[in-house]
């Protein structure tokens, strides 16, 4: 994208249900170039309020993630819905690169009418989401999608930022997955609202079967929380290859969304997420001012040569480096100069 496009055109033309015009805008949110955020903030004030239900999809590497994001994809489309899924692919740790293959994993969604699908580069960007993924949920929504699908890189526990930008976090793990005690560690676990236990068939069913009764038992231990109903949250056992107790899922969701809405629950999670998507984009900017501040780089650069030749502390020299943006400071008190 050689030019940031008129932000209120591109508005306009997402806001119609342009898919180009989406592919384009979402192109144009995750560019780093300065006109290019600029001309990202002035298109996102310019769409229209609109709100689609958002699900964050997680498990660990070949749990059925991309089979399972299908199928739901597939249902969902078929009673009429537009569904939009942002997946997001593991980058390189060496090149930075992606495969972006996501399209090829989900070939029946990809050819229908009502979906769309947008890979995304995880990048460095730890949680299991790409760096800009509620902005292209926003773009999502002000497109007219009625259902976003957020389906995470997979990397284990720690992978809790997609519960931060949805309504409802479905947690997928694989049969004989871990016991009880494996259920109740904290982390990803406590902050799932439906924990679904994948590949429930053929062989692998009396497992499935097992590994549900286990983690069921490791989720009632769980302390309820505010505004959702009694038993959740909740343990199901699906087959995304069979596509067997995928709409039992999704109806359970429909449970789980009308019982937030009614208490409240929803709005005010929502509320939550925005206030925190403002702390951290204002944390984010923060630290790029820091970066690029011409006092501060001389500062770093020299200090960080006498960590690497043993003659100051890591902690003390990042103390000095903030004592150099703010000498009268208290952090700077009795540092080197």
């Amino acid at each position: 994208m050689p030019d940031a496009p008129d932000p209120a055109d591109l508005a306009a033309r997402v806001a119609a249900g342009d898919r180009r015009a989406l592919s384009r805008a979402i192109t144009l949110v995750e560019s780093t170039r300065a006109d290019h955020r600029e001309a990202a903030e002035a298109l996102l004030a310019a769409l229209p309020v609109r709100q689609a239900l958002r699900i964050g999809l997680t498990g660990s590497p070949g749990v059925g993630k991309s089979t399972f994001t299908e199928a739901l994809g597939l249902l969902l489309t078929g009673q009429g819905l537009g569904v939009a899924v942002l997946a997001v692919d593991p980058s390189s740790a060496r090149s930075g690169g992606s495969i972006l293959g996501d399209k090829t994993r989900m070939p029946r969604l990809a050819r229908e009418a009502r979906a769309f699908i947008r890979p995304s580069p995880a990048q460095a960007e730890p949680g299991g989401v790409a760096r800009r993924s509620r902005e292209v949920a926003a773009l999502c929504e002000g497109a007219g999608f009625d259902v976003i699908l957020v389906e995470t890189v997979g990397v284990g526990q720690s992978e809790t930022a997609v519960a931060g930008m949805t309504d409802v976090f479905v947690l997928l793990v694989a049969p004989a997955g871990g016991d009880e005690l494996q259920g109740v560690k904290r982390g990803i676990m406590e902050l799932a609202d439906l924990l679904l236990v994948n590949k429930a068939d053929g062989e692998l069913r009396p497992a499935a079967l097992r590994t549900l009764a286990e983690h069921a038992g490791a989720l009632r231990l769980l302390r309820p929380r505010p505004g959702d109903p009694e038993g959740w949250p909740r343990a199901m056992a699906v087959s995304a290859l069979a596509g067997t107790g995928v709409a039992e899922a999704w109806a359970a969701v429909g449970e789980l969304v009308a019982a937030r809405r009614a208490s409240g629950a929803f709005a005010a999670r929502r509320a939550a997420q925005a206030v925190a998507w403002f702390e951290d984009e204002l944390r984010r900017r923060l630290l790029a001012r820091l970066d690029t501040g011409a006092v501060l780089s001389r500062a770093t650069e020299r200090l960080a040569q006498e960590v690497a030749a043993g003659r100051i502390a890591p902690v003390r020299a990042a103390a000095a480096a903030l004592a150099a943006l703010a000498p009268e400071g208290p952090a700077g008190r009795g540092l080197p100069a």
